[in-house]
């Protein structure tokens, strides 16, 4: 049986240059997805959330980004969940993609708010008729007694709504603004490129390389 320490891997995909990174940490994470949904990595939009509570714990669990664009990083989920309740307390977080395939992490940290209304009332009627009435019937990170009471809630709000269930009012969308953005591409011997995006108080953005 092999020991788990000595699991390796030789990172020699790519490599990631200042003169070749765009200055603006956006259009580089723009690139970057692109590359990931082309080259048909799994779940190229799947990305750790992670939120610190108020008891001072850190907690990551995986979303799914919803959007993008320069005012922040959008995802959807319930308000009343864990990183719900975390977020209301401290509403700073920090976002993690990992594209395995390509050799590469995009880490971003910021603050998070919610999204309008009207962003989530567009998007939660955009999805499926399923996940609609899945946002009714899981009261997400409550301690439940079984699978059945998932079940018998999602019969209930699919007999009660129909085709047409609102928007349930502890549903709804965040989107994290960046002020610090960070880019890692493996490397061969361990020497990998990392490139840091600061953004300072004029609003401009310092780009700089870190030590692996």
């Amino acid at each position: 049986m092999t020991s788990i320490a000595d699991l390796r891997k030789s990172y020699e995909r790519a490599e990631l240059d200042e003169q070749a990174s765009q200055p603006d940490p956006l259009l580089q994470f723009d690139r970057w997805l692109q590359e990931a949904i082309q080259g048909e990595v799994p779940e190229p939009n799947a990305m750790t959330v992670a939120t610190v509570g108020s008891d001072l714990r850190p907690s990551t669990r995986v979303v799914l980004i919803k959007g993008f664009d320069a005012r922040g990083i959008v995802w959807f989920t319930n308000y009343e969940s864990r990183k719900g309740k975390a977020l209301a307390g401290n509403p700073y977080a920090a976002l993690q993609f990992h594209w395995v395939k390509l050799e590469r992490v995009v880490r971003i940290e910021g603050v998070v708010e919610k999204v309008s209304e009207e962003e989530s009332d567009t998007y939660f009627h955009s999805r499926p008729l399923d996940s609609r009435i899945g946002a009714w019937a899981s009261p997400q990170s409550e301690v439940i007694p079984g699978r059945t009471v998932l079940v018998t809630n999602a019969a209930k709000y699919a007999a009660q709504f129909l085709l047409q269930p609102p928007r349930p009012p502890h549903w709804g969308g965040y989107r994290l603004k960046p002020d610090q953005w960070e880019f890692w591409q493996g490397r061969k011997s361990r020497l990998h490129d990392r490139l840091r995006y600061s953004q300072g108080t004029d609003g401009a953005w310092l780009r700089e390389r870190l030590a692996p």
